[in-house]
């Protein structure tokens, strides 16, 4: 992926990492259009940074993703990356009958609105020079968190469908996937200050250095990502699992 030059598309732009993500690439020479539900969060991204434009648009509304993607396109025609960002993450207790919206939600947002996403910009993005998709799973894509069992599994579908994206479109658009780990944003209620997460900013810190690699890794992923990505290989899974879901007092 290039540095700079590029007209970026990013959901899930009005906090956390996609707004660090953002912010980062219009500094190093990029223009970034940010997508989220809420125009005045992305104005707040946007703020002091010409570069940067506002778009709302609620991924998972399917009808709306198409009448955006012609909006963008007719105003940004050079557009020439996505970053499905978005994502949202409800703890849910499975083991007993429960409403269900909050976990259809999570699906729709995290793992359709991307492909819907894709489905309506990949023709224009593989007739571009330079072309990037990156996708943003998880850590527990690789070793699933049980009180967010529905997220986890949406981020492991996430990964496996960024192989596939990868194969399908080699030679006319680079996939990249960015699996963070446990990292200090406001994704699930005090998660920003939560002791033992990596703060946010050296997360974006060494993405950002990965990045800039050339060629670009397939996978970006902060050496913290290490314990939950390489713990099958490692023959820990089991163990991982186990650590990962026992409550600590």
């Amino acid at each position: 992926m290039k540095t700079n030059g590029n007209t970026i598309l990013l959901s899930g732009g009005g906090s956390g990492i996609g707004r660090e993500l953002a912010q980062r690439w219009h500094d190093a020479g990029n223009v970034v259009i940010v997508t989220g539900r809420t125009l005045a969060s992305l104005e707040e991204t946007a703020k002091g940074r010409a570069n940067i434009h506002p778009m709302a648009l609620d991924v998972g509304d399917a009808a709306a993703i198409q009448a955006f993607a012609a909006a963008v396109l007719a105003r940004f025609p050079a557009l020439n990356v996505l970053v499905n960002n978005a994502g949202i993450m409800p703890l849910e207790d499975i083991a007993k009958p429960r409403d269900l919206s909050r976990a259809e939600a999570c699906v729709t947002t995290n793992f359709l609105g991307p492909i819907r996403l894709t489905d309506a910009l990949v023709a224009h993005l593989s007739a571009q020079a330079d072309a990037t998709i990156v996708n943003v799973s998880s850590g527990l894509a690789f070793v699933p968190l049980a009180s967010a069992a529905v997220y986890s599994a949406t981020k492991a579908a996430i990964h496996s469908w960024t192989d596939s994206l990868r194969f399908a479109l080699a030679g006319k658009v680079e996939v990249i996937e960015l699996a963070p780990p446990a990292v200090q944003t406001e994704l699930t209620p005090g998660q920003s200050t939560r002791e033992g997460y990596m703060p946010l900013d050296e997360f974006i810190d060494e993405v950002m250095g990965l990045f800039a690699q050339q060629p670009t890794p397939e996978l970006i992923g902060v050496q913290r990502l290490g314990f939950l990505r390489n713990a099958e290989a490692e023959g820990r899974y089991a163990e991982t699992f186990a650590m990962l879901n026992t409550p600590h007092t």
